[in-house]
């Protein structure tokens, strides 16, 4: 299967770039994963769509204010890193720019000295190893001196910094938003656990490697990247109840998707699970638990949108995202939302 079977034109215009004032005043698109029938809703409506007895996995990781803006030591010139992983000991796996002004042994300064840095090393491919120099809690300077890491399309300033989180994130380390859960509010989640949904959560650190292009022109020639994701006995239990009662297991996006498939058996069932995933979710795969899927629009030929045609077929999904073009929605980390499961 082609990279471009998953292409589909998109207007710049229909790019969100900012969040709407009301987090589940969203357009929802409800599409049959096996008819392909579309019905168009607002987010708001979702407890529509869901009965007694299913179960809601949600991915609760908090988004690190990774963007770091600083000056080069000594001559005072612009310089940016970008956090991608903690390796212990204040040193930070990075990316950074300019790259050629940042080799091995250059200082970097921020917030007028409350946090310096120096480069250990540069590694293949051109990420950076970094030696932070602090005094106090590292995660409360980046709450200080930290920017939230916007996708690259998004071009606008986010007002609000917790409009890139959602309201159930508690777990921090991710580099990107787990965007399809934006759209819950805290009174939302209250009306689906009043109405007899269970709420389940996994954590899943979202890496920049989400936004990473296929570059290769067969898919199965994609080395997908690694994330660290975690599943508690708590969550194993509801998601396993829900099975054995007959109700459908619906993940808030694919981050959740893909934690959860990583690590169930063969039968479906889960056990409390820590480790890293590089599952690779294309058409073809059969899925062992999840049932439904709430997610944003992604980009053209991405992994994402892969998962996704792996779920309602490609030729529906394609299908569904024309549709959405000629009626306006709005795509990607700020845009509208999908339901994707058995609707009929």
């Amino acid at each position: 299967m082609k990279t471009s079977d998953f292409y589909y034109d998109l207007p710049q215009e229909l790019i969100a770039q900012t969040p709407l004032d009301r987090r589940d005043g969203s357009r929802l698109m409800v599409l049959d994963k096996t008819t392909g029938a579309t019905r168009h809703l607002h987010f708001y409506d979702l407890p529509s769509l869901l009965r007694p007895g299913d179960c809601l996995v949600l991915n609760d990781s908090r988004v690190l204010p990774a963007r770091l803006l600083g000056r080069r030591e000594p001559t005072g010139g612009a310089a940016e890193v970008l956090l991608l992983a903690d390796r212990g000991d204040k040193v930070w796996e990075c990316l950074v720019r300019p790259g050629k002004k940042l080799r091995e042994g250059a200082r970097i300064s921020f917030g007028d000295g409350l946090l310096t840095a120096e480069v250990a090393k540069v590694c293949e491919g051109g990420n950076r190893l970094i030696r932070f120099q602090y005094d106090g809690i590292f995660l409360e300077l980046l709450e200080r001196l930290g920017r939230m890491p916007l996708p690259p399309y998004i071009k606008a300033e986010l007002q609000d910094p917790e409009r890139y989180q959602t309201v159930y994130s508690r777990e921090v380390g991710s580099a990107a938003a787990p965007t399809a859960g934006l759209h819950f509010t805290q009174e939302l989640l209250r009306q689906v656990r009043d109405m007899g949904v269970e709420l389940a959560y996994v954590t899943l650190h979202v890496g920049l490697g989400t936004f990473r292009p296929v570059q290769e022109a067969e898919i199965t020639d994609h080395e997908m990247h690694a994330e660290f994701c975690t599943i508690s006995q708590t969550t194993a239990d509801a998601i396993n109840r829900t099975k054995t009662r007959g109700g459908r297991v619906i993940c808030v996006g694919t981050t959740s998707c893909r934690t959860i498939e990583s690590w169930a058996a063969e039968d479906g069932t889960l056990r409390a699970s820590s480790g890293w995933t590089s599952i690779y979710i294309y058409p073809g795969y059969r899925f062992k638990v999840l049932d439904g899927l709430i997610t944003n629009f992604h980009l053209p030929e991405s992994t994402l949108i892969m998962l996704v045609s792996a779920l309602a077929g490609r030729e529906h999904v394609l299908a569904a995202y024309q549709e959405a073009v000629r009626e306006g929605y709005r795509f990607f980390s700020f845009g509208d939302a999908m339901f994707i499961g058995d609707t009929m």
